[in-house]
């Protein structure tokens, strides 16, 4: 991995709206994900995916946002969210959301609104998992912040179904991949190593990104919302980057060796690669 010229290309991301990854990789548009369903006040306050319980009730007002308050972007993050609950629950999230235009994302249902989300995040669509529903609100995993999650109101959005997950498990070096519960694969695979290891807890795919150097074996990476948790463990052109999921060129897996992306078997990144969409929940175990 070239990571000082990796770095180089960070700087290029402002300009040509094309976010990278931890890795130094080049965002494409992700492929298609599938048809999404218009949410309104009703679809709000539908049934929890597993693992997310809901409230009854009606919903707390939406106050208006104050004057001033930042975008999510994928270089710039925001403060005052809440964190995941359930940061290493491996239950299916089965459901993602996209706002359908720049709306005020909640530090929780009626609460202050803390930042916006886009549709779009540098040039790829923002699907977020669902993680809790209360009372027509609904709390997404956030981008470009670790273990945070975001409410939205009723309304605004759209949601889309999710099928898949992915569970790393640093400790024993793998990548299982589940679908609709079931595990389907799991291989052996190289994680960050000590200074700059794969963030614990959920995260979820952002995009793809097309990779042009030999060491990613031809492969478009899987570039995901997490970030380093130590960004200044990292290259400097490197601290606004994300992490990923990628091939390798050498068959090294099994060790902790990388700058935090997840190094994965050519073949193994191939099925990835043709069944997971953007919004599939990732979770990181020790």
């Amino acid at each position: 991995m070239q990571v000082r010229r990796a770095a180089a290309l960070v700087a290029l991301a402002a300009t040509l709206a094309t976010p990278l990854t931890a890795c130094g990789s080049r965002h494409a548009p992700p492929k298609p994900a599938p048809p999404a369903v218009a949410a309104g006040a009703s679809a709000g306050a539908s049934a929890a995916p597993s693992g997310s319980p809901s409230s009854q009730g009606s919903p707390p007002p939406a106050a208006a946002p104050a004057a001033g308050l930042p975008t999510i972007t994928y270089t710039q993050a925001a403060t005052g969210f809440p964190a995941d609950p359930d940061q290493s629950s491996t239950a299916p999230l089965t459901e993602a959301l996209q706002v359908t235009a720049k709306s005020p994302v909640y530090d929780a249902p009626g609460g202050q609104a803390r930042a916006y989300l886009t549709p779009q995040i540098s040039g790829v669509d923002l699907v977020m998992p669902i993680v809790a529903r209360q009372s027509g609100w609904v709390a997404v995993l956030l981008p470009s912040m670790n273990r945070s999650v975001g409410w939205l109101p009723p309304g605004g959005w759209t949601i889309s179904p999710l099928r898949d997950q992915l569970i790393v498990r640093r400790g024993a070096f793998t990548l299982t991949w589940v679908r609709d519960g079931v595990e389907q694969q799991t291989w052996t695979v190289t994680v960050g190593a000590p200074a700059t290891e794969t963030p614990l807890g959920r995260t979820f795919v952002l995009g793809r990104s097309s990779l042009p150097s030999k060491v990613y074996a031809g492969l478009d990476v899987l570039a995901l919302g997490a970030v380093p948790d130590d960004k200044n463990a990292v290259a400097a052109g490197l601290a606004d980057a994300h992490t990923g999921i990628h091939a390798w060129y050498r068959n090294e897996f099994g060790y902790r060796k990388s700058n935090g992306c997840v190094r994965m078997p050519p073949a193994a990144q191939k099925v990835l690669l043709g069944q997971i969409v953007s919004g599939t929940s990732v979770v990181v175990l020790p």
